[in-house]
């Protein structure tokens, strides 16, 4: 069984999903979309065999990077 998607590409295996990964077992990419530093984020987690995708990544050019966004989520919460 492959370990990345690397590796299964080069066993001819093209429907490979790598296992499931609890969020918290990983760190989501402040990285703005489409920016170097992003793009080495998802070339590291290929190589690890972790999902490409976080819940938490940033996922858009405006918002804020997610540990901001976390922060002001807790800031809005009722007492």
């Amino acid at each position: 069984m492959p370990r990345s998607v690397l590796e299964a590409i080069k066993m001819g295996i093209w429907d490979f999903e790598p296992r499931e990964v609890a969020y918290s077992r990983f760190d989501a990419a402040d990285a703005m979309p489409g920016t170097r530093e992003k793009l080495c984020a998802l070339a590291e987690r290929v190589e690890l065999g972790l999902p490409l995708w976080h819940v938490n990544d940033r996922d858009d050019v405006e918002a804020p990077p997610p540990t901001a966004r976390s922060r002001a989520r807790r800031r809005r919460k009722p007492r």
